[in-house]
């Protein structure tokens, strides 16, 4: 019997020898004991991968370790859309990898009415200007409103934006959908245009506008197919046809970076509209894309996005199998890939603002314990 093992022993040695190149792994070989040889096999087979754990109803699901450094690669502000799982959804700020401050409002308000925290941005000076759909506030680190606005009825607001110390760029949309500077110090209406848009139902006529450095007002119109840019009065000075853009943003070399709501899509376009860079499924078959919806480019020349999964994993119980953030170099190389619903459950992932350089320490409710 134990020549008959020792015989079996050394033809499973000989054909896994096979696996390795000849004149490497000696000391592998070496070492090779039975049940060792078996567990050599297994790690061969699952490519040898470190894997992380998630939970599932009890069950543990393992995933191959994404690259990065978690939520340490970057300081950042985040949230996301439509997290029905909880009765409350979450603005988080991660700092040095933890989760340094957070704000909370109720999944409904008063009249049952889902609040969606779709946008949410820093000030320089600390304060969190966000939008929740039935409204738009400012809030200072100490978690005080300081400014706060509700949305007409029949309309929706979906996209904020911190101007200056005292100012905020904002959509209402509804009929008509209109594009707003408001003085958030004196409450006064600063600047205000109708904005053209493809459907009269508010939902889904724009998720971002912003202003551009040059003053200008470029918006993603989600219903319609384009990005459009205007002056401060609203004239219509340029526009690029794109599938349906859930955000669009005007870079310091002067092209703008589209993030489309179908097709797992980010383009960089030319003041020509000609695509000079952009990133899809297939050139990250590794990970999954669901809905982009948001994208920034870093000052080294990555790109960062949120993928949203929602309508992608219709059981929420699943949506812990996306990856919420991914991070591409100019070569589409992915460097930072986070995946965290657990401990702390970021939820879904709607808005990121990178806050690297923001020196958060400074901010006494910003400082990690």
């Amino acid at each position: 019997m134990f020549v008959r093992r020792a015989n079996y022993q050394k033809r499973l040695k000989d054909r896994f020898s096979k696996l390795f190149k000849k004149g490497k792994n000696l000391w592998l070989m070496k070492l090779i004991t039975f049940p060792g040889l078996v567990l050599l096999i297994l790690l061969k087979i699952a490519g040898g991968c470190a894997t992380q754990e998630a939970k599932n109803g009890g069950a543990k699901i393992s995933f191959p370790v994404l690259p990065g450094k978690g939520m340490a690669q970057h300081d950042f502000l985040y949230t996301g859309e439509w997290d029905y799982r909880k009765p409350v959804q979450t603005v988080f700020l991660i700092h040095k990898g933890q989760v340094a401050w957070f704000f909370e409002v109720p999944t409904k308000d008063s009249t049952g009415t889902m609040e969606e925290l779709g946008d949410a941005t820093m000030r320089a000076n600390g304060n969190i200007v966000f939008c929740r759909k039935v409204g738009a506030s400012e809030i200072t680190p100490e978690k005080k409103i300081i400014w706060n606005y509700i949305a007409p009825p029949g309309t929706e607001i979906h996209s904020v934006e911190p101007i200056g110390k005292h100012k905020v760029l904002m959509v209402i949309n509804g009929v008509p959908a209109r594009v707003m500077l408001i003085n958030t110090k004196t409450g006064k209406t600063l600047n205000e245009f109708t904005i053209a848009t493809g459907k009269p139902a508010p939902h889904l006529q724009f998720r971002r506008v912003r202003m551009t450095p040059e003053g200008t007002i470029l918006a993603a119109h989600l219903d319609s197919n384009t990005v459009t840019e205007h002056d401060i009065r609203g004239k219509q000075i340029w526009c690029v046809t794109t599938s349906p853009p859930w955000s669009a943003i005007r870079l310091k070399n002067g092209n703008t970076l589209i993030t489309t709501n179908k097709g797992s899509y980010i383009s960089e376009v030319d003041k020509s509209g000609a695509v000079v860079w952009d990133i899809s499924q297939k050139d990250i078959p590794d990970i999954k894309l669901y809905q982009l919806q948001v994208a920034v480019r870093l000052d080294n020349g990555n790109t960062i996005f949120s993928n949203w999964a929602n309508n992608g994993i219709k059981n929420a119980a699943d949506w812990q199998n996306s990856v919420q953030l991914i991070e591409v170099t100019r070569e589409k190389k992915v460097v930072w890939a986070l995946r965290q619903w657990d401990n702390p459950d970021l939820g879904p992932a709607s808005s990121i603002q990178i806050l690297d350089g923001m020196n958060l320490d400074r901010i006494p409710a910003y400082r990690v314990k």
